[in-house]
């Protein structure tokens, strides 16, 4: 009997190795395929990303969207905030911050079906605007393939690919930022008096998510450098912006 046993429990225990280690690599073989999607930039050269990032924000339905600068050049009529929600109707729906005469004023805005209504300071009601008098683009071509933020991408030369960091819920992706150089003429889509070349750092996500925007130069007419940071969250938003 002892000598029974002793045979049959080096079994039981070789066979209950056995099922844990193929229990094991099965759960990793299962998360590694799994992770495949949100791994979708790795791998890629830094002009592959900026395409990858480029398709990812065309075909999403919305984002919110977030533009900043704290260093508006003095005297300079322009944007030195703006938080919305963009659709690829296109359509925009959110609040920009002008200052216009040493003053700041927080500005509601809606742009649709290419008219863009703000709620002016002072004045009752909406108002059809021209963006351009505030130093503005319509904010809803923002999300535009060909005019918008996305456009920007593949119009950056030199890019080098520099440090990733965890970020996101739970620190539970991968972003990395990217950097480069653009031209006016790409820039005239976001800020239209920008001129000259312009330094871009991009933060795009493990799966392929452009998560924030930093742009360097001259912005507006007679001024010096300053830096717009754009930021992109929460893709996949879906929201109906009507007209006022």
């Amino acid at each position: 009997m002892l000598t029974r046993r002793s045979r049959t429990r080096p079994r039981r225990a070789t066979t209950l190795l056995v099922a844990v280690v193929t229990t094991l690599g099965l759960g990793l073989a299962l998360s590694s395929c799994g992770g495949d999607d949100k791994a979708a930039a790795s791998g890629k050269s830094p002009d592959e990303v900026m395409a990858l990032a480029k398709k990812t924000l065309d075909d999403t339905t919305g984002v919110k969207l977030s533009l900043a600068t704290s260093d508006l050049p003095d005297g300079v009529t322009g944007i030195t905030k703006a938080e919305g929600t963009g659709t690829h109707a296109p359509a925009f729906d959110g609040t920009i911050t002008v200052v216009l005469t040493g003053q700041s004023f927080d500005v509601p805005v809606i742009a649709v079906d290419g008219v863009v209504y703000a709620q002016i300071p002072l004045t009752p009601g909406w108002q059809d605007v021209d963006p351009s008098e505030y130093g503005a683009p319509d904010p809803a071509q923002l999300m535009s393939p060909d005019k918008g933020f996305s456009s920007l991408l593949p119009a950056t030369t030199g890019l080098e690919k520099g440090n990733s960091i965890r970020g996101g819920s739970d620190n539970s992706e991968i972003l990395t930022e990217y950097s480069g150089t653009v031209p006016d003429t790409a820039v005239k889509n976001v800020i239209p008096t920008a001129t000259g070349d312009f330094t871009a750092t991009y933060t795009v996500s493990d799966s392929g998510e452009l998560r924030e925007a930093k742009l360097t130069g001259v912005f507006y007419p007679d001024s010096e450098s300053m830096t717009y940071t754009i930021g992109f969250e929460d893709y996949g938003t879906d929201k109906d912006i009507t007209a006022p």
